[in-house]
């Protein structure tokens, strides 16, 4: 699973794990499957009722507009995920650590016809390939990407970390912390590397900063893993 790095306005460097292009084609027949489903049903009802052709066909565009709008509409109220991508555990995001608005969301929809639908997909991966950061050409234009979600559990994901021998601690003050205070930092901090959720580790620096009383110049990211980093140097010698 290859990564990139969203570098914030709040200068908080994030690594994004990009979606693979095994889940994105996954998620894309469930919501295809999805679509179809819809269409066919909207068909079989309009053929059960009493109209000439052209009324039905009116009512037939009226009523397929969700088909046609599915992207874009579930990606907007979803905070960039479908039914495919929920399922799939992947998210459309910003390249640069913002939310999407929907002209992202949007742009992504309209060079869906050249990426997807036109080329057979063909496009899109070969997009995606070449740029290395889950980009196909809607989301180059629109300046987003596609992650993943999936949590890789490792020794990493508990509290305990293998801290090397030379380690040298810099806050001390970590010590007023009890375990149970430490698991829920490193938690958020976990979920918010994973999300990109950049907001989340500048609130976590505040608020160390604040209950640690000290100051210092570091990069949020790296003030927030060295203090989990510290806790555990004490805890392991004491």
């Amino acid at each position: 699973m290859d990564e990139f790095q969203i570098e914030t306005a709040q200068n908080v460097g994030i690594n994004q794990n990009v979606a693979s292009i095994g889940d994105r084609m996954l998620g894309y027949l469930i919501d295809s499957a999805i679509i179809l489903l819809y269409t066919i049903g909207v068909m079989l009802l309009l053929t059960t009722l009493n109209m000439d052709m052209g009324e039905m066909w009116a009512i037939y565009l009226l009523v397929s507009l969700p088909a046609f709008l599915y992207y874009v509409l579930l990606e907007t109220f979803l905070n960039g995920q479908t039914v495919g991508k929920t399922l799939m555990k992947t998210r459309v995001v910003k390249i640069d650590g913002s939310k999407p608005s929907f002209s992202s969301y949007f742009v992504r929809w309209i060079l869906r016809i050249v990426d997807v639908v036109l080329t057979s997909g063909g496009v899109a991966t070969f997009t995606i390939l070449l740029k290395g950061n889950g980009q196909r050409l809607g989301d180059i234009a629109a300046g987003t990407t596609v992650i993943s979600e999936k949590q890789r559990l490792t020794i990493k994901d508990t509290l305990l970390k293998d801290i090397p021998l030379d380690y040298a601690p810099t806050y001390s003050q970590v010590t007023m912390f009890n375990d149970q205070d430490m698991q829920t930092i490193k938690n958020l901090y976990d979920d918010a590397i994973r999300k990109g959720n950049h907001n989340i580790i500048v609130n976590l620096h505040h608020r160390l900063l604040k209950v640690m009383s000290i100051e210092t110049e570091e990069k949020p990211i790296t003030f927030v893993s060295k203090v989990i980093k510290d806790y555990n140097y004490y805890t392991q010698n004491m």
